[in-house]
């Protein structure tokens, strides 16, 4: 009797307990395609051409690494301030754009290796004399920020200062050139391709903090999509072909620690 009990138990909890979801890697083998989610609005890194076509170093990263592991890439474009909520939903399974890993998104997402490294940097006007050197020395100053990016968060997080958050970086260079802002603060090769395109009169300003490590977030629970995908991106920086797409953009590669 009390075996029979036993049994019926152990039934009773197989029915009770579901079968784990299958590992993202066999889902998007099965569909063919890898859903990666991007902003678009982010040049050089993820931005829209004038055909409409998507571009940028983000992009072409993501279509070498689908490549790479025998997939279709199908972009999805989202506003940065809800990409990681549409990931955490499942409307993508993966994002190429700019992530930076840290400590707090780590506890909701897995990332794979770095892709690309770079510093956060002050971009001031050209005719600043007051030599900022650090977040500190904006202490009673507005300082532009990416909305919902790393750099509100640090910004955010020093005394004093007064953030101004902004959907686009054109945005924000355009108050920092008419005197709205006093500094903005972006990643390093952010502000070089900003410099380099515009027209405005600004200037690149002081690093202020560590090195920022960018990576490819995913859903919690995908071992083996974790293991394919950064295979994908160990071949890709032994095989040339991460440098490449660096050179490319950067004239430098950007997928190695500085």
């Amino acid at each position: 009797m009390l075996k029979r009990r036993f049994l019926l138990a152990l039934l009773a909890l197989s029915v009770a307990v579901p079968a784990s979801a299958a590992d993202l890697l066999a889902t998007v083998k099965a569909r063919g395609t890898l859903r990666v989610a991007t902003e678009g609005t982010y040049p050089p890194f993820n931005y829209r051409e004038k055909n409409g076509e998507l571009a940028g170093y983000d992009v072409d990263v993501a279509r070498l690494l689908a490549a790479k592991l025998g997939l279709k890439v199908e972009f999805v474009t989202s506003e940065w301030a809800s990409i990681l909520a549409g990931l955490a939903a499942g409307k993508y399974d993966v994002i190429v754009a700019q992530v930076g890993i840290n400590p707090k998104r780590e506890q909701a997402f897995d990332f794979s290796t770095p892709y690309i490294y770079s510093m956060p940097q002050l971009i001031v006007r050209a005719n600043e004399r007051a030599g900022y050197k650090s977040l500190a020395d904006l202490k009673g100053k507005k300082l532009g920020v990416g909305q919902g990016s790393v750099y509100e968060q640090q910004a955010k997080a020093a005394p004093g200062i007064e953030v101004r958050s902004y959907a686009a970086a054109p945005d924000t260079m355009a108050d920092l050139a008419a005197g709205r802002i006093d500094a903005a603060l972006n990643d390093s090769l952010m502000s070089a391709y900003l410099l380099k395109i515009s027209k405005l009169p600004i200037k690149a300003g002081a690093q202020v903090g560590a090195v920022e490590r960018m990576g490819i977030p995913f859903k919690k629970g995908n071992p083996e999509f974790k293991q394919a995908l950064n295979k994908a991106l160990a071949d890709a920086a032994a095989d040339g072909s991460l440098k490449a797409i660096s050179l490319k953009w950067f004239g430098t590669d950007v997928s190695k620690a500085p």
